[in-house]
């Protein structure tokens, strides 16, 4: 690797090594080849053109989706001593003149663009009579009709290659499996490219999915055993959802806000801001709160629904523990997901051949759900990627048991059958348990045989049966109005025994122990000192009108503890400190570890 280079990585972002790919990405692209790079989230891609960036002559350019993105990016580059600029639709015409006046004179080296802006014929222009060095599409899968962001714009970003014939190409992302990632090599007409994929696995992460019994106090207790006062993200799947949650947890005193993109324009900005620069919030959100999300201290991300596809739950559960430190993964679902995003699946419009992709990634996505194997196994083996159990999830931590569930199969499926196969599943349950309401006795269904058979069980136990052989494709909903069951021609494998319908016992609700597990832990043994760093960073933070974690990370906060700096070149030791920041905040830090008396 090139001095120089290394001396960057070091002297302007205070990293000692490269992560992961970077190195071999950096490589490829200042020898000028087209890069396709596939990260984790939490990885470094942003160094992986920023670096380039500034050891190349001539400017790049970032394109970006999201202008709060492109707001905290050059943010941190500034705070990083690094000319960065943004041009988007929110600038006055005066504010653009000024940019792009700075960006003629060779003064800035990293521009942030959108996609829909940069392929104006004015931005063409203007780019095109400068010396441009880099293009960097940021979360490229979006190029992919295979990704599972799909976005009509960036599929136009091929168009670029005719606009800047020499000018080299870096693309970017988190999750794009092969398909995807051949699509997205086609899209934006790679010449000569390499593709680089960093591992998926993130170790850091506790991985944690539970059947649903009652989401809020669920939830609740998640976060009090596991992560109270710490920064979280809650995803719901509708807007509707996401407001009732984000009032539950304010009720039950959280710092929640919520976010989705019914919201107006400064009530997310509002939460955006709640989440940039303070140091408990949670934010409540649909998938509206997605990319872009640079916090490296989120401690915890919860689904109180299903993802719909396992790319998604990668993504979504990765912006958790950016910054290295112990995170957690958690989740809740029930079968009124499956139904819902199979629902949404059957009555897009989308073509027969996408409808099957995305009922296959749900169903991987289900797989990992209802695995007895390691979660942390199963999400790498689907990205190609294999791995030993991690004895860091919560199927790793329990003893995970199998039952013989051929019986109560065939319960749940004569119980379908013998009501005609027009209810859905909430009926079936109430025959199966005897229930006496009105529109079960009025039917006459408390005079079937099947009628009260399962009593005996819970109605979270038979929603489980019944997902599990909708999942199992033993069964199937007939109309997706009204979500009603029908029994599938290989049902009757069970229901003559020929095969032992074996399935993971699941914990109900009387049964369920209490989780202990902590989030972070740090061994330096110097809380107070790390608590009066982290005091000073939240002072320095409200003065300048910035995040915290802009600052320093906590990752730095606990580096400062550990190795103790007694003056400004031992503070460039410190994880994340390059010489903008020493100068900007060297002695103030250096001074509260100074006081320190260990």
């Amino acid at each position: 690797m090139n001095l120089e280079i290394k001396q960057i990585l070091k002297e302007t972002f205070g990293y000692e090594e490269f992560r992961f790919e970077q190195e071999n990405i950096i490589s490829s692209v200042v020898n000028g080849n087209d890069v396709l790079a596939v990260m984790p989230t939490g990885a470094g891609k942003s160094i992986c053109y920023q670096i380039p960036a500034l050891y190349l002559d001539g400017i790049a350019i970032v394109i970006s989706p999201l202008i709060s993105l492109m707001n905290d990016q050059v943010t941190g580059l500034l705070e990083y001593g690094v000319k960065a600029t943004f041009l988007n639709s929110e600038l006055s015409f005066e504010q653009r003149l000024e940019r792009e006046n700075l960006i003629r004179s060779g003064e800035i080296k990293i521009v942030y663009v959108s996609p829909e802006g940069l392929l104006t014929h004015r931005m063409l222009e203007f780019f095109g009579e400068l010396d441009v060095s880099l293009i960097a599409i940021d979360e490229a899968h979006c190029v992919s009709q295979w990704g599972h962001e799909f976005r009509k714009d960036y599929m136009r970003l091929g168009e670029l290659r005719r606009e800047f014939p020499g000018v080299v190409f870096l693309a970017l992302t988190a999750t794009a499996d092969s398909r995807t990632r051949a699509d997205i090599i086609k899209q934006l007409n790679f010449k000569d490219h390499d593709v680089y994929l960093s591992s998926f696995d993130r170790p850091n992460i506790h991985y944690q999915i539970t059947e649903r019994v009652s989401e809020i106090r669920q939830l609740n207790d998640f976060i009090k055993e596991n992560h109270e006062g710490e920064t979280g993200i809650v995803y719901c799947l509708s807007r509707k959802k996401v407001e009732r949650v984000a009032l539950e947890l304010q009720k039950l005193g959280f710092n929640a806000y919520m976010y989705h993109a019914g919201r107006t324009k400064l009530q997310k900005q509002k939460a955006q801001d709640a989440f940039n620069k303070q140091e408990d919030v949670i934010i409540v959100a649909t998938i509206a709160f997605g990319m872009g999300i640079d916090r490296p201290d989120v401690r915890f991300v919860a689904h109180l629904d299903l993802p719909k596809s396992v790319e998604n739950y990668y993504q979504e559960t990765g912006r958790a523990g950016r910054d290295g430190e112990k995170a957690s993964a958690w989740m809740i679902y029930g079968l009124q997901d499956i139904i819902k995003l199979s629902q949404m699946i059957e009555t897009s419009d989308a073509s027969d051949q996408y409808k099957q992709q995305a009922k296959a990634k749900l169903n991987s996505m289900l797989g990992i759900c209802e695995t007895s194997n390691c979660r942390r196994t199963e999400i790498l083996n689907y990205f190609g990627e294999s791995k030993e159990k991690c004895d860091f999830c919560d199927t790793c931590e329990e003893d995970i048991e199998t039952f013989d569930a051929t019986i109560d199969a065939q319960k749940v499926l004569s119980t379908i059958y013998r009501t005609g196969q027009i209810f859905g599943a909430g009926y079936i349950i109430d025959v199966l348990r005897g229930s006496k309401n009105n529109k079960v006795l009025e039917r006459g269904h408390d005079r079937l045989s099947v009628y009260s058979i399962g009593k005996d069980k819970p109605k979270e136990y038979w929603s489980f049966i019944i997902r599990q052989l909708l999942t199992s494709n033993y069964i199937s909903i007939r109309d997706w109005q009204y979500r009603n069951l029908k029994i599938e021609k290989k049902s009757s494998e069970i229901l003559s025994k020929e095969i032992t319908y074996n399935l993971r016992k699941i914990q109900l609700k009387s049964e369920r122990k209490k989780s202990s597990k902590k989030s972070v832990n740090i061994n330096h043994e110097r809380d107070d000192l790390f608590e009066s760093l982290r005091s000073l960073r939240r002072e320095i933070a409200s003065e300048s009108s910035l995040p915290p974690y802009m600052i320093f990370s906590d990752k730095s906060l606990h580096d400062m503890c550990l190795i103790l700096p007694r003056n400004k070149s031992e503070f460039l030791m410190v994880h994340g400190v390059g010489q903008s920041k020493n100068e900007k905040y060297g002695n103030d830090f250096l001074k509260v570890i100074g006081n320190y008396k260990n």
